[in-house]
């Protein structure tokens, strides 16, 4: 961005918070919308840019009433406007509400639809700090990235690096949901054990059955099984453990968790979702929700061929999707697979749809079909 050339340059705020699990953006927004407004600022100044959107998703009404309001005082402060604290550059922040659309989290649908069109993913090259909102080099972050950068500054990029794990440095808005017994956010070292988070600190589950599984990283994230959660929660290490960290969201399943249900629900939430724009996202999880349920209720010589047919939907979703919504769905049914293979046993007919997962916390009171 700062070596970008071009007549205006603007600074993105990603804070369209859909995945199923995560409020971090909201709480900031909500209850500390200064330190959000000071990073952006901050991210303007140094590559040029005079111009800032924040992209919030509709369902959050309180927190952008409350940002419309910090950036009223914060320019009648001098800290935005015409002429930034006497510093002769200009940076106006703007805030845009979405229509409720879960791939407008993606940097370049949501480049779409602040520009009033329709929430679709760009191809990309170019990327958007050369060529993002109106063609113009554009920087997008969430904002706990933004929020993050006051407290950088004045400690030390030594001091922020000290805490966290490996390559993952700093900290992370940890978010504990679901079948849980304390909800709410945790913020800790990148790399703390997720077994201390959903344990320690969310104290296991609600109804206070066993831990069968917990998702990580939203509903495009992996599925762990209860033993495997003694993973330190990094980039590096939940990608090595078949998962990903995502936005930090963690929800929680007791031993009435049935993996099938959720697999199919992956494939259901991305049918739905897709913007539709490339064929990988838009057939590949429809074909998916069609082949799961023949795993799960159809004549048990079709099963073997339904599991290939699933793996090739998997791969091919996985390998030609535009953007991470496609990209990512294999992963939840993958892991179900690989880590709860039983649950995917024929369940000698019925209903292959069961209870709708989004009910209730989570899909945290979804039962098992009977073997």
């Amino acid at each position: 961005m700062l070596e970008a050339q071009a007549d205006q340059k603007f600074v993105a705020g990603n804070l369209d918070e859909g995945d199923s699990g995560t409020f971090a953006d909201r709480i900031l927004a909500e209850g500390d919308p200064f330190t959000l407004l000071e990073g952006m600022a901050i991210a303007a100044v140094a590559i040029g840019a005079t111009e800032g959107y924040l992209y919030v998703r509709s369902e959050y009404p309180d927190a952008i009433a409350i940002l419309g309001e910090a950036i009223s005082v914060a320019t009648a402060e001098g800290y935005l406007g015409e002429d930034v604290l006497g510093s002769g550059r200009s940076f106006t922040v703007h805030v845009r509400r979405g229509a409720g659309a879960y791939i407008c989290g993606e940097e370049t649908s949501m480049l779409e639809s602040i520009e009033g069109r329709r929430g679709e993913v760009r191809a990309k090259p170019p990327i958007p700090a050369l060529s993002g909102l109106w063609g113009r080099p554009t920087v997008v972050n969430n904002v706990l990235t933004f929020a993050a950068v006051p407290a950088i500054l004045t400690g030390g990029g030594e001091t922020y690096a000290a805490a966290g794990d490996g390559r993952s440095r700093g900290t992370q808005v940890f978010q504990l949901a679901g079948n849980v017994a304390r909800g709410g956010l945790v913020e800790a070292d990148l790399g703390t054990d997720l077994r201390e988070l959903v344990e320690g600190f969310g104290g296991g589950t609600r109804s206070g059955r066993p831990v069968r599984a917990v998702q990580v990283g939203g509903p495009l994230g992996a599925y762990l099984p209860a033993a495997g959660l003694d993973v330190a929660a990094g980039y590096e290490t939940l990608a090595e453990a078949g998962g990903m960290l995502g936005h930090g969201g963690i929800v929680v399943f007791d031993d009435t968790f049935d993996a099938a249900r959720m697999a199919r629900f992956a494939m259901e939430f991305c049918a739905a979702e897709s913007c539709g724009k490339c064929t990988p996202c838009r057939v590949g999880s429809t074909r998916g929700v069609e082949t799961i349920d023949r795993i799960r209720v159809g004549p048990p010589a079709e099963r073997e061929a339904a599991l290939v047919l699933l793996e090739d939907l998997c791969t091919t979703m996985t390998s030609g999707s535009l953007c991470a919504m496609g990209g990512l769905t294999p992963m939840p049914v993958r892991s179900a697979l690989k880590h709860f293979p039983e649950d995917f046993a024929p369940a000698g007919g019925g209903d292959a749809t069961g209870p709708d997962p989004r009910a209730g916390a989570a899909a945290a009171s979804t039962t098992r079909s009977a073997p």
